[in-house]
Parts: structure tokens; C-alpha cells; sequence
């Protein structure tokens, strides 16, 4: 496993992970709110890098990475950090996969810098607003009852929602040892970041319709953080969606059944080698 730092436009350092052929297409895995780089472990560690570069890196104020002041509800701060991964990397072509939160940081690289640089890109039990009524209509009630303790000063208190966020998010549970793992890196966030990362209230939907490219989507039935309507409702809005509801799973499905994400990733990205392959013959 290679291990990078790249610097943001504002300064701020972000750790990166990399393993697999470096001269195969990128894919990019982007965490959710108050987790790491090192959700992405059964990728990482997976076939997948036999016949693909991976990548994954720590989130602003997240695991390795610097913990600014700022940036957390700025919209180009999450750009530019996805864009500096990218461009620092050398990773044209690549195919962001964001997780929960991720796909917010993906769509905010699209709307500053556009398209151009990327294969596709993936959404797992992802959203694409925050901070309205009709943002908080798709998402589940235990998951908006546990948001006041993600904001709190007092430590035990946050640890208490953290915890309970992972415990809803993946089915089966992980293990113990998994468990106390997500939830250290999940603690070791600041609640500034946290607060900030909630307080943006913007919508991205206005960019749905205008994506030119290939969007894989994969939500599970349990998912008791984002309901499965933010799913259907993306897939509908974008023109080149492909939509995966995966019975049974909760909000991780490339964490519950990573064997079975793993393929479904896999075919994608090799469905985006043989759509410009057709394209290029053209």
C-alpha cells in the first residue's frame, strides 16, 4: 500500500492510500460523514487491484488528514480537494465512488470543475441536498433522531450517536473488533467538522439531468440511514444511471456483500473501458 499526502488549494493536507496496477483505470473511494479512508478496506484489499488503481483517501478534518479551521460548509473546499487528489495523482479517466456524504463531494467537484477528467462515477446510499424539508424527507428517522448528539461538545455524548450511527448502518452488524475500529476513527473527528459538515444547506439536483457521464448506484433495502427513494429518485433524474437496490443490506452494501459490490463495480468500470473503446473506433 502506497501512502501519498497531496496539498488542497487552501492549504490543507490530505492523506491518501494506493494500491493496485498504476496503469489501469483509477477509482477513487470517498468515505462518509465522521469515518476514513479505511472504510474502503474490502476494496483495498480486494481482487480489485488486480486489474484496477485504487484509491482512498481521508476526508478535510477526517483520519490523516489535516483538521482545518474551515472549509467544512464551502462547497469549492470539497472540490478542490477531490480535484488535488485527481491532478496530483494523475488520474484522468478515474471514477469517484462516494459513500453516504461522499457523493455530495463528488457532485461539488462537478459543479466547480466540471466532468471532463472523470470515466463515471459511483453513489451508495447517497444524497444530493442537504438542509432543507425535502432533503430530510429521505432520510431515516433513527438516523435524524441521533443528529443533535453528532454536534455536541460533550465527548461521551457524541461517542453515544456515533456509536448508534454505526450500529444502523451495516447489516449484519461488524464484528466487535470492527466495530470498536469505526467508531475510533469515528470519535477522533471534531464536532466542528461534524457541525459544519451539516450545516450546508444546498441542492445539487440541478446537476442530475446535465451529467453526460456513466453513474452506478447501489442502495440496499435496510438502509435505515438515506431511504431508498433518494435511489430511485436519482436514477430517474440521470440520464445514464444504472440502479442496484440490494435486497437485504443496510447502508454499506460494498461492506455488507463486498464480493457481490465488488463484481457490480467491476462491471461498470469495465463497461466505461468498452463505451470509449466504441467511441474511439468511431
Amino acid at each position: 500500500m502506497l501512502q501519498h499526502t497531496v496539498t488542497s488549494a487552501d492549504g490543507t493536507r490530505l492523506r491518501v492510500d494506493e494500491t493496485g496496477d498504476t496503469s489501469a483505470r483509477p477509482i477513487i473511494f470517498i468515505h462518509g460523514f465522521s469515518q476514513s479512508r479505511l472504510s474502503w478496506a474490502k476494496q483495498m484489499e480486494s481482487d480489485l487491484a488486480d486489474d484496477f488503481r485504487l484509491i482512498a483517501y481521508d476526508l478535510r478534518g477526517h483520519g490523516m488528514s489535516d483538521v482545518p479551521a474551515g472549509g467544512y460548509t464551502d462547497s469549492k473546499a470539497w472540490a478542490d480537494d477531490l480535484r488535488t487528489v485527481i491532478d496530483e495523482l494523475e488520474l484522468d479517466g478515474a471514477v469517484p465512488i462516494g459513500w453516504s456524504y461522499g457523493p455530495l463531494v463528488i457532485l461539488d467537484y462537478i459543479r466547480h470543475h466540471g466532468e471532463a477528467k472523470l470515466g463515471g462515477f459511483g453513489m451508495i446510499g447517497g444524497v444530493s441536498k442537504l438542509g432543507s424539508d425535502e432533503a430530510m424527507s429521505v432520510l431515516g428517522q433513527e438516523f435524524v433522531a441521533l443528529v443533535p448528539g453528532f454536534f455536541s461538545e460533550n465527548p461521551e455524548e457524541a461517542k453515544q450517536s456515533l456509536g448508534e450511527l454505526i450500529n444502523i448502518c451495516f447489516a449484519p452488524p461488524p464484528s466487535g473488533q470492527e466495530f470498536a475500529a469505526m467508531l475510533e476513527h469515528s470519535t477522533a473527528v471534531p464536532f466542528f467538522v461534524r457541525q459544519g459538515m451539516f450545516s450546508r444547506s444546498f441542492d445539487n439536483d440541478d446537476l442530475l439531468p446535465r451529467l453526460k457521464k456513466p453513474v452506478l448506484i447501489t442502495h440496499g433495502t435496510a438502509d435505515r440511514v438515506v431511504k431508498p427513494v433518494a435511489a430511485e429518485y436519482h436514477a430517474s433524474a440521470i440520464p445514464n444511471a444504472e440502479l442496484h437496490i440490494v435486497e437485504g443490506s443496510g447502508h454499506a452494501p460494498f461492506w455488507d456483500d463486498p464480493s457481490a459490490y465488488n463484481a457490480r463495480l467491476r462491471s461498470f468500470c469495465n463497461s466505461l473501458d468498452s463505451a470509449e473503446s466504441v467511441k474511439s473506433a468511431a
